[in-house]
């Protein structure tokens, strides 16, 4: 097996692990699994669990933590949300419909031990200051069987890079909504809970910036947590992944 230098294993795994666990959190099965909890709102789980690991907080520290939603949205669903089943309940009940996922797609895809050691060592090593939900996330346990933890790690990893990307956006001198405009457009924005949308065509260049700023800092931890030959294995496996997951 070859290497891959730090900027190329983000090009390679960072989007697979973000679609990954996107595809996790608006999937039918997630949405059921809730439901089975008694969260009839999926997305009142979905804020609620996603934002649990914060421990009983007002829905404005949620909304700072997650960015890019409208603040009223998050109120409305984490107070729903808690209201069923308390923050740090949710958030064990989404931890385990993850791993719940992770067995019902992932398994039987090659090296998924070897990825989530792996993963696991890019997640030790990242530096938590100003990532709250993403150390949050960290702190919470693994399952022990290799697609559950797998899966885990992915909504894990995903949650840094989220961060990340908050920081970068932030840096960049873009609000929430400007972020989402000059990124996904309109149609994400207001699935974000945005109306009234500004013209924001003038700041694709802060968006540029945003995104290689979180492109520098993920790879500055995958440079210390990985050899050039674990970043290729790292990779390898996203792209198993991917092929089992987004194909």
């Amino acid at each position: 097996m070859g290497e891959l230098s730090a900027a190329e294993v983000v090009r390679a795994a960072d989007p697979v692990i973000h679609d990954v666990g996107s595809k996790f959190m608006l999937h039918p099965e997630t949405m059921a699994r809730a439901a089975e909890q008694g969260y009839a709102n999926g997305f009142a789980f979905y804020f609620a669990g996603r934002g649990g690991v914060l421990g009983d907080v007002d829905a404005d520290v949620v909304a700072a933590a997650f960015g890019w939603f409208n603040p009223a949205i998050v109120r409305a669903m984490w107070d729903e949300g808690v209201a069923i089943g308390g923050a740090r309940e949710t958030a064990r009940r989404y931890n385990e419909a993850c791993a719940a996922w992770g067995r019902d797609h992932l398994t039987g895809v090659d090296g998924l031990d070897r990825f989530a050691t792996l993963a696991d060592q890019v997640a030790s090593a990242a530096d938590g200051s100003g990532l709250p939900l993403f150390a949050g996330w960290r702190a919470e346990p693994r399952a022990d069987d290799a697609p559950g933890r797998a899966m885990q790690l992915i909504h894990v990893l995903r949650e840094w890079r989220g961060a990340l990307h908050l920081v970068g956006t932030t840096a960049a001198g873009l609000s929430p909504v400007e972020a989402i405009l000059t990124n996904e457009g309109e149609g994400q924005a207001a699935m974000f809970g945005w109306t009234d949308l500004p013209d924001c065509s003038q700041l694709k260049d802060r968006q540029d910036k945003a995104q290689a700023i979180t492109d520098r800092l993920s790879a500055t931890v995958y440079e210390r947590a990985l050899s050039g030959t674990e970043r290729a294995e790292f990779a390898e496996v996203a792209s198993n992944i991917k092929a089992a997951v987004l194909t």
